[in-house]
């Protein structure tokens, strides 16, 4: 509802998936545009040279010092994003997200492993300079949308079995060799079939820390087992959930919600946003 009443009243709309490309683009293809008709003109994947360097396994302490080799290291990751996207036969803008501490050899570097990747890549200072900062992005997103010719491609079709859903899943966007799967799992799996769901699309519940279901697991992580713990339906939203590796599905508020010190004066002046 949200997504047509934007397209009717306004020429481009920009929709913030969540996460990594293999969390909220994922879903963004395989869920909603499944459901919808609605696809995506452009793709935006948001970087920084922070998270690569994280990537690379520096510890958070030392992100704001300049580290070539890291970003190099970290890169892999930022790779499985930009060849996640290219299965759904959309090419990624990379929008590098800059900080203060990043150096321009830091930067330059990174710019230059993009273009090796063959993508459009564009310094996005949105933070510093407010909508100055994100004028050359949205001009090459722009320009992306008029000339995208692509036609629409989803990972799986409605008639794979839910298994065969999830281990597409697992194996092309997650880059694990196999799927294991609970008594559990497998008890619901067969259950929700025999009901009549076994059509529905995938939501995988897994952490936003890495490609894998292992927090841990940092950079590109292959060859390994991806669990299935849980299966369970969402009749009324439309989707199997999945759940692998520890996850917090609903987190929980702070003890004192930042709403909570929001005010409207009488001159109709908001306080308390920031």
């Amino acid at each position: 509802i949200a997504a047509r009443a934007a397209l009717s009243l306004a020429d481009y709309v920009v929709t913030e998936a969540g996460f990594g490309a293999d969390l909220g683009a994922e879903k963004f293809f395989d869920i909603f545009s499944r459901t919808s008709g609605i696809y995506p003109d452009a793709v935006v994947l948001v970087a920084t040279i922070r998270a690569l360097k994280m990537h690379g396994r520096v510890r958070k302490e030392h992100l704001g010092v300049e580290n070539l080799n890291a970003i190099t290291e970290g890169f892999a990751n930022l790779r499985a994003h930009i060849n996640n996207i290219k299965k759904f036969n959309r090419t990624p803008i990379v929008a590098l997200n800059l900080f203060s501490t990043d150096t321009p050899k830091e930067i330059e570097h990174t710019l230059s492993l993009l273009k090796k990747e063959n993508v459009q890549a564009v310094i996005s200072e949105g933070w510093a300079k407010g909508s100055n900062g994100c004028k050359n992005l949205a001009k090459t997103v722009i320009k992306s949308i008029n000339l995208n010719l692509n036609e629409n491609k989803l990972l799986y079709e409605d008639k794979a079995s839910l298994k065969e859903k999830i281990r597409k899943l697992a194996k092309e966007i997650y880059n694990a060799d196999a799927v294991s799967f609970s008594s559990l799992a497998d008890k619901n799996i067969l259950k929700f079939t025999r009901w009549g769901f076994g059509n529905l699309p995938i939501c995988m519940a897994k952490t936003q820390n890495s490609i894998s279901h292992d927090k841990t697991l940092l950079g590109a992580p292959a060859h390994y087992i991806f669990p299935i713990t849980d299966i369970r339906l969402s009749a009324g939203a439309g989707f199997i959930v999945a759940y692998s590796g520890e996850i917090n599905t609903m987190p929980g508020l702070p003890p004192v919600p930042a709403a909570e010190k929001i005010d409207v004066d009488e001159n109709g002046t908001i306080t308390g946003l920031f």
